[in-house]
C-alpha cells in the first residue's frame, strides 16, 4: 500500500507543479498602497509582491512612479509628500518589474484627505528645470506591446508676465504601419482643457518615407536622468505643425490659461501601447511635444523623445533606429545606436566598459559620439590623463567604449534613492562602409562594471525594406527540336532591390520567332479499272509567332556579387501565329497489284495558303539557369534551360539583363 501511494504521488507531482505554475501565472500581482499622515505631510509606501527572477539576469528589482493627485509626482520607492491645500486626493502608483518575467503589479488608487492648508512648497519643490528650459518630458517605463506607460509633460512660464498658450503631443509615427499608442487618460490639475482635433485644419498626405533614420538634432541630457530629448527652439510655428503632421498620424492639443511668471505645471498621460506595436526589441519609436508659451507669439519649443521598444524591463539594453531602412538611400546617412546600462551593485562603479559587436559593413572611421552619461570628455589618444573621460577603441569586429575614473552609484548602494542616478548610456552614430551588402545585421553589447562578470544585452538588429528592382531583359531562344528556328525576346523583371542572397523574381517578356516544319503524307485511291492512284504530299510550313512568356515566380540565389543561379516555373502562350503553307502533291498510277508504278501528271497538285490563329500553344515548363556579371544590380549575362511538359520539350535561353 505504501509503495502504491508513493508511486501515485510521484506520478501526480509533475502535474501538480504545472498546475501551480499556471495558477501563479494567471493570478494578478497587486501592490496595495499604505500611508501615514502627519499634518499636511503624507508618507507613502506599498507592499510589493515577490519578483520572478529572469534566469541569468542581474538581480530583479522594482522601480516606482507615484502621482499624488495634486499635480506632483515622485520616482522614489517610499516618497514623502506635503500637500499645500485642503482636500481629498487620489494617489496612484505604477511599479515596474525589472529583470522580472511577469507582468507589472497593479495598485488601486488610495484616497487621502488633508484637513489643513499650508502655503509652503512641498518638499519635492526643487525645480527640475534649468535656467533656460521650459519643457521637460519623462516616462515611467519603456513601451512594451499591450502594456501601459505614463508620459509626464512638465512646462514652465519663463516670461515675466502672465501667459496663456498651448501644448501639442504628436504620436504614432507614420513610418510604422500600425499605431503604437492610444491615449487612455489625461490628468490635468491646473484648469487646462483638451482642444478638439479640428484645431489643426490642414490634412497632409501619408508620408511614404521609410528610411526610418532619425534627425541629427543635438540631444541634451537633463540632470542625470536617462531621458534623451532632441530640443529645438523655433519661431515658424505653422511650419512646425505641417512638419509634425507629416511625421505623425495622431495628436492631442491642450490649452492653458493664466500661467504666472516662473510657474511650473505637470500633465500626466496614460499611454496604452497597442498589441500591433512593432515587436522588434531594437526598434525606436518617437513622441513629439510642442510647447507654445504665449498664444500671441509664434515662439515655441519642440522636443522629440526617443523610446526603445522592449519585451521586458531591462535597464541594460542596446537599440538602433535602423530596424527597417530603404537600402537605396542609406549609403551616406548616419545610423544611430544607443547602449544604456545600470549599475545594480551595492557600491559605485569607477570603470565601465562597453564591448559592442559591430559588423564589418559599418565604417568605424565615421564613428561619432552623439551623447553619453556620465558626462565626460573623450580621452586623448596621445597621453594618459588623471580625469574622468570616455575612451574609444576600434577593433575589427568591435567598438569598445570605456568610462574611466567615473562615479556611477549602485541601485543597492546605501542612501541612493534616485534610481536614474544609477543609469548611464552611450549614444553614437556611424555610416555604412563603401561596399556594404543588403543583409540583416545583429549587434549586442557586453557591459563590464569594474572587474565584475559581463552583462550581455539584447541584439540590436538592422534590416532593409525589400525595395523594388525593375530589370530590362533581352535575348535569344533556341529550340533544338525545331528546324531553322529563330527567336528573339525582350521584357522586364521584378525583384527585390539588390538582395544579398536568396530572393524571388517575376518576369514578363515577349518574343518574335520563326521556324520551319515539313510534313510528308500520302493518299491512295482504288480506280474502277482495278488500278490504284497514289499521291505523295510534301507540306512545307513557315511559322511566325508573337509569344508571351510569364515567370510567375522563381527563386534566385546570389553566391556572390558576380555569380547567381535560379530555378522556377515558366508559362508560354503564342499570342498570334501566322503559317505560310505550301503543299506539293505528286501523283502515281499503280498497276498489276503494285508491280508497276507509273507517274501520273494529272494527279499532281500545288497549293499555297496563309493560316492565322490567335492565343494557341499554351505550354508549361520548369527551368534552371545561371547568371554572370553584376548580379545584384547592374548588367549580367545568363543562360537558362527550360523543360516544357508538352512538345517541343527543350528550350535554351541566352540573355542579358540590367537591373535598376
Amino acid at each position: 500500500m505504501n509503495r502504491f501511494l508513493a508511486f501515485f504521488i510521484i506520478l501526480l507531482f509533475p502535474f501538480a507543479c504545472i498546475g501551480q505554475i499556471l495558477i501563479n501565472d494567471t493570478i494578478p500581482r497587486v501592490a496595495p498602497i499604505s500611508y501615514e499622515i502627519q499634518g499636511n505631510q503624507v508618507n507613502y509606501k506599498a507592499e510589493m509582491p515577490l519578483l520572478n527572477q529572469i534566469a541569468g539576469a542581474p538581480k530583479a528589482f522594482y522601480t516606482y512612479y507615484w502621482e499624488f493627485g495634486d499635480g506632483n509626482y515622485s520616482f522614489k520607492s517610499t516618497p514623502t509628500h506635503t500637500y499645500k491645500k485642503k482636500g481629498t486626493y487620489d494617489t496612484k502608483l505604477w511599479a515596474t518589474n525589472n529583470y522580472d518575467n511577469g507582468k507589472p503589479p497593479t495598485s488601486r488608487p488610495k484616497s487621502v484627505t488633508i484637513d489643513n492648508s499650508q502655503d509652503e512648497a512641498s518638499i519635492e519643490g526643487n525645480s527640475p528645470f534649468t535656467e533656460e528650459e521650459d519643457l521637460l518630458l519623462k516616462r515611467n517605463r519603456e513601451p512594451i506591446p499591450d502594456q501601459e506607460m505614463v508620459f509626464i509633460t512638465s512646462y514652465k512660464n519663463n516670461n515675466n508676465y502672465v501667459a496663456s498658450g498651448k501644448l501639442y503631443l504628436f504620436y504614432n509615427d507614420r513610418q510604422f504601419k500600425n499605431d503604437n499608442f492610444t491615449i487612455e487618460d489625461t490628468r490635468l490639475h491646473y484648469g487646462e482643457r483638451i482642444v478638439p482635433l479640428e484645431a489643426i485644419s490642414s490634412i497632409l498626405p501619408e508620408n511614404d518615407d521609410h528610411t526610418l533614420l532619425a534627425s541629427n538634432s543635438n540631444s541634451s541630457l537633463y540632470k542625470k536622468t536617462l531621458f534623451v530629448q532632441d530640443t529645438i527652439k523655433r519661431k515658424n510655428f505653422p511650419l512646425t505643425l505641417e512638419e509634425s503632421k507629416a511625421l505623425y498620424r495622431s495628436y492631442q492639443i491642450i490649452e492653458f490659461d493664466n500661467m504666472q511668471p516662473g510657474e511650473e505645471r505637470n500633465i500626466f498621460r496614460t499611454l496604452k501601447t497597442t498589441p500591433e506595436m512593432i515587436k522588434d526589441t531594437s526598434a525606436i519609436v518617437t513622441l513629439r511635444s510642442v510647447y507654445v508659451p504665449d498664444n500671441n507669439f509664434d515662439d515655441h519649443t519642440v522636443k522629440d523623445t526617443e523610446m526603445e521598444i522592449v519585451t521586458s524591463h531591462d535597464p541594460n539594453k542596446m537599440s538602433s533606429n535602423g530596424w527597417l531602412m530603404n537600402y537605396r538611400f542609406v549609403r551616406f546617412k548616419r545610423l544611430k545606436f544607443k547602449v544604456r546600462f545600470q549599475n545594480n551593485g551595492e557600491g559605485p562603479a569607477n570603470t565601465i566598459k562597453l564591448e559592442v559587436d559591430t559588423p564589418e559593413m559599418f565604417d568605424k572611421s565615421t564613428l561619432k559620439i552623439d551623447g553619453l552619461y556620465p558626462e565626460c570628455p573623450i580621452c586623448p589618444k596621445e597621453r594618459e590623463v588623471n580625469y574622468s573621460c570616455l575612451d574609444t577603441i576600434l577593433q575589427k569586429d568591435k567598438i569598445i567604449f570605456q568610462f574611466n575614473r567615473i562615479y556611477l552609484p549602485g541601485s543597492e548602494q546605501k542612501n541612493v534613492t534616485e534610481i536614474d542616478s544609477t543609469k548611464g548610456f552611450v549614444k553614437y552614430s556611424m555610416k555604412f562602409g563603401k561596399n556594404f551588402y543588403k543583409k540583416k545585421t545583429r549587434s549586442r553589447t557586453a557591459i563590464y562594471f569594474d572587474k565584475n562578470d559581463p552583462i550581455i544585452t539584447n541584439y540590436a538588429a538592422t534590416r532593409f525594406l525589400p525595395g523594388i528592382s525593375i530589370g530590362a531583359k533581352a535575348g535569344y531562344i533556341t529550340v533544338p527540336e525545331l528546324e531553322n528556328q529563330r527567336e528573339y525576346f525582350v521584357g522586364a523583371t521584378l525583384s527585390p532591390f539588390k538582395s544579398y542572397r536568396g530572393y524571388y523574381q517575376a518576369e514578363l517578356f515577349f518574343s518574335s520567332s520563326s521556324f520551319d516544319e515539313t510534313r510528308n503524307f500520302e493518299t491512295r485511291t482504288i480506280n474502277a479499272d482495278g488500278t490504284e492512284s497514289l499521291i505523295l504530299f510534301s507540306e512545307a510550313n513557315q511559322f511566325q509567332n508573337i509569344s508571351a512568356y510569364v515567370v510567375p515566380g522563381s527563386y534566385r540565389y546570389n553566391f556572390n556579387s558576380f555569380f547567381a543561379m535560379g530555378v522556377g516555373i515558366q508559362l508560354k502562350m503564342d499570342v498570334t501565329t501566322t503559317n505560310d503553307q505550301e503543299t506539293t502533291g505528286t501523283g502515281f498510277r499503280i498497276f498489276e497489284q503494285g508491280q508497276q508504278i507509273v507517274p501520273d501528271r494529272d494527279l499532281d497538285s500545288f497549293i499555297t495558303q496563309e493560316i492565322d490563329d490567335n492565343f494557341t500553344n499554351f505550354q508549361t515548363g520548369v527551368f534552371v539557369g545561371m547568371n554572370l556579371g553584376t548580379v545584384r544590380i547592374g548588367p549580367s549575362l545568363g543562360i537558362r534551360y527550360v523543360y516544357n511538359f508538352d512538345a517541343p520539350n527543350s528550350q535554351i535561353q541566352f540573355y542579358g539583363i540590367w537591373k535598376f
